[in-house]
């Protein structure tokens, strides 16, 4: 029995016809931007861990324990007790230790030193697997042309966030207990950017049909990624001021859903308030939280409503919108157990892994929906009806 619908034809680089629905063996460019796109997933993976390394790093109070930004040499870890003893003092010369570390032993020191080490050692060896693999894929002729500057823009941006975390890190060395919460933020953001120009570049060198849907689907779905970007950037600022450990009511905050206005805005000039302002802070933090959801759940609606406007690849377009709102209501009771048990390390985590999980997905649902180059040829077709003799 022959039925109706929208198939997929991939449209071969010779001129010989193929059957509908059937696939040419693969080509050496097909597997050349399969083992291409493997790698930047890859790469992808590993940034991924390095956030949540890193959030552990901030979460456990160890991101100032190495005092020193060195590229090459402070690969290696302390290996006698005289360099383990002579980095101890480095650290008790931070006014961290002198304020609220005091009296610690060298092995709670070792603690910290390992959060510290391990995540700088991973930011080195993704650089490396991104570069190596990267000149080499360049040397065989494996990068496209369309893809090499931009892959080019995400390696110097990679050596970029090497700087700006150590930016970071000085921040809290002279006169502060902790990290600026200016500099941690824009640390998060540049990797999530990072990790965003990764996956969506592998994504884009995936086979795949061109999904045949209204402009305003991709809009809106690119100004998601837009707004998880900027709770991410706001999160960041709820943990730099320890803001979540503050007020911790939910729904209410402060004692009202909305605050009183003269304790939201008493700082000049009043931009201060929306960096400093711990109240203000997490206001804008939850309030942004209840508008990404309400508009995943309007994206969700009008991917349901835009089949009946034409043909389009449904099931996958429906199921990453679907899926996107359920992560992001994961990632709300994710934050309101963790505001009300005051950020215990297990919820914390969680609540940052989510949040990544909510930023890969909002990426691939909306790369889906963007033409990509490799998916120039594929095409979305309609088949002919079947002549009157094959109907049943």
């Amino acid at each position: 029995m022959r039925r109706s619908g929208y198939l997929y034809m991939v449209r071969p680089r010779s001129r010989k016809s193929v059957s509908f629905a059937m696939k040419e063996p693969l080509s050496a460019v097909a597997v050349r931007r399969r083992v291409v796109r493997l790698w930047l997933l890859a790469v992808a993976a590993l940034i991924f861990v390095m956030v949540l390394v890193g959030g552990a790093t901030r979460l456990t109070e160890s991101g100032l324990s190495i005092v020193e930004w060195k590229p090459v040499s402070g690969t290696l870890p302390p290996l006698s007790d005289a360099e383990w003893h002579q980095e101890f003092e480095k650290y008790q010369a931070t006014p961290q230790y002198q304020r609220v570390n005091r009296g610690m032993s060298l092995s709670e020191f070792k603690t910290i030193f390992w959060w510290e080490w391990t995540h700088r050692l991973l930011g080195r060896f993704i650089g490396v697997a991104f570069l190596l693999p990267f000149l080499w894929f360049l040397a065989r002729g494996w990068i496209e042309p369309g893809f090499r500057t931009r892959l080019w823009v995400i390696f110097g941006l990679g050596a970029l966030q090497g700087a700006v975390g150590w930016w970071m890190v000085a921040s809290g060395l002279a006169d502060r207990v902790e990290v600026s919460q200016y500099r941690l933020a824009t640390h998060l953001v540049l990797a999530c950017l990072i990790f965003v120009a990764t996956l969506w570049t592998a994504q884009g060198l995936s086979e795949r049909a061109v999904v045949a849907v209204p402009r305003r689907l991709r809009a809106t779905a690119i100004a998601l990624i837009g707004l998880v970007m900027a709770q991410l950037y706001l999160g960041a600022l709820v943990a730099g001021l320890r803001a979540g450990l503050i007020y911790t009511t939910w729904p209410l905050i402060d004692g009202g859903i909305v605050p009183d206005s003269s304790r939201l805005f008493f700082n000049a000039p009043l931009w201060r308030n929306f960096f400093e302002n711990t109240l203000l802070v997490q206001f804008d933090h939850r309030m942004l939280a209840y508008g990404i959801w309400l508009a995943a759940v309007l994206h969700m609606i009008d991917v349901v409503l835009s089949r009946r406007s034409g043909p389009m690849v449904f099931g996958p377009v429906a199921f990453g919108a679907a899926a996107l709102l359920g992560a992001l209501t994961l990632q709300i009771g994710l934050g309101v157990l963790t505001l009300i048990y005051q950020a215990p390390l297990l919820f914390a985590l969680a609540h940052q892994a989510v949040a990544l999980i909510v930023l890969t997905i909002a990426v691939m649902h909306a790369e889906r929906l963007t033409p990509s180059p490799s998916a120039s040829h594929l095409r979305l077709v309609t088949p002919s009806p079947a002549p009157a003799q094959d109907r049943r």
